[in-house]
């Protein structure tokens, strides 16, 4: 698979956890409608469908290397959606889970 579709997916999956939560926060904690939580409900539904589609061998190496893309994400979420500025060592923290991605999966194995 090229790097850029396992890069999408890595991305896609971390939208759909994300935003999938985020409307089953808005329904269970901000008294939004019901369908939020149906819809949110849906689309965690579907983040667990999206990192099968991974070419890599192993569960746990695709959900740890996730994680670093899931940091990363909810920083900039954090910053684009909820208005929070993030501060220097939330980038720090952010950058490191995202090397850490990158040698996860793709560091040369013998």
């Amino acid at each position: 698979m090229p790097l850029i579709m396992q890069i999408l997916l890595f991305i896609a999956a971390g939208l759909a956890e994300i935003g999938g939560g985020y409307l089953v926060w808005l329904w269970l904690r901000e008294g939004k409608p019901y369908w939020y939580g149906i819809i949110g409900s849906a689309v965690l539904v579907l983040y667990g469908i999206l990192p099968t589609l991974q070419s890599f061998p192993t569960f746990g190496r695709v959900y740890a290397a996730y994680g670093g893309v899931f940091v990363a994400m909810a920083v900039l979420w954090g910053w684009l959606v909820d208005k929070r500025t993030p501060d220097l060592y939330d980038w720090i923290g952010a950058a490191v889970c995202l090397v850490g991605v990158s040698i996860i999966l793709w560091a040369p194995r013998g």
